[in-house]
């Protein structure tokens, strides 16, 4: 299916032969979250910048244009928490970088704010804001091509010191495709909405992040939606220097959703950011916009980059439901 050309480290390479199967390969699933979340060669645990847009950084969120994402996403949980007492309500968010958070130094009416950060435990309970931005398009997911025998699954191998993919049966066959169609399945980050959903807390579920239907997924991105990113590049070579680059792929929003229906959420609503924003947060954005009249600043380039649909407006969707 494909090989890379940029060696792994040797680091990397004792904790790959430590993880393989007696014949030598991983699940790509398995080998993300290896390359992703390794106590010690995993790209999220190292010890160094990743969002951003200064030098030595490999991609840029919503959080990394100021505090204005955060004022916006408060007032619009607010409004999404339909009358219930917000000064009863902690802030959960899953997922934020080391020292950061989306409302760190943002004027809130919440009770309190807590992050939970990789490799901490995901305990929630009582009444809650859970909120993520691109924590889902980050899990692991699992490779399938469509051959003329059916579904297969990648796996990756060792050749020499080269990682490469190979293909093995994959058991769930789910209906044919064409030849050659290529489907990331989000599977993990099902199961962490799920685990998320389970936990005896009430309140308002919110995601940002960037994804596709099930639909979408089967039958519109026949090149699959595997990415990988590092310095600002993007790049379809995953298995390039594994533990220096951020892998990703879209999540499927029905099984987000789907999820959060098994634990007793309402309907959850999918929209576009630009439209959450502005139909949730409208008066926060109103302000935002109407201050510093006459010149463009700082704050308001940061709103224009989070609603316009060529900057991060229509790229990111958010799901929102209650519970």
């Amino acid at each position: 299916m494909g090989s890379s050309p940029a060696p792994p480290s040797p680091e990397f390479l004792a904790v790959f032969r430590a993880a393989a199967g007696p014949d030598g390969t991983l699940p790509f699933a398995r080998f993300m979250e290896l390359a992703l979340y390794h106590p010690e060669v995993g790209y999220y645990r190292r010890p160094r910048p990743r969002v951003g847009r200064e030098r030595g950084t490999d991609f840029y969120t919503a959080t990394s244009l100021g505090p204005v994402f955060g004022e916006l996403v408060a007032a619009a949980c607010v409004r999404l928490l339909e009358g219930r007492d917000p000064g009863a309500h902690t802030f959960v968010e899953i997922g934020a970088e080391p020292g950061g958070g989306v409302l760190a130094g943002v004027p809130h009416p919440f009770a309190a704010v807590r992050t939970i950060g990789i490799g901490e435990a995901r305990e929630i309970s009582g009444d809650c804001v859970v909120f993520s931005n691109e924590l889902f398009d980050a899990q692991p997911f699992t490779r399938t091509v469509f051959r003329a025998d059916g579904w297969r699954e990648a796996r990756v191998a060792l050749d020499g010191g080269t990682l490469v993919e190979v293909e093995a049966p994959f058991a769930g066959d789910d209906g044919a495709a064409a030849e050659g169609y290529r489907f990331d399945r989000p599977l993990a980050a099902a199961a962490l909405a799920d685990e998320i959903a389970g936990q005896p807390w009430r309140g308002l579920f919110v995601a940002f992040d960037y994804g596709k239907t099930l639909a979408e997924l089967r039958e519109n991105t026949p090149a699959g939606t595997g990415r990988a990113y590092h310095r600002h590049r993007r790049s379809d070579d995953l298995l390039a220097q594994p533990g220096e680059q951020d892998l990703t792929c879209h999540v499927c929003w029905d099984w987000i959703g789907a999820a959060l229906g098994r634990h007793r959420f309402a309907e959850p609503r999918l929209e576009f950011q630009e439209t959450f924003l502005v139909r949730h947060a409208g008066a926060a954005v109103a302000a935002a916009s109407g201050a510093e009249a006459g010149r463009l600043s700082p704050r308001k380039l940061a709103l224009l980059q989070l609603l316009h649909p060529a900057g991060l407006g229509q790229r990111f969707q958010v799901l929102h439901a209650l519970r």
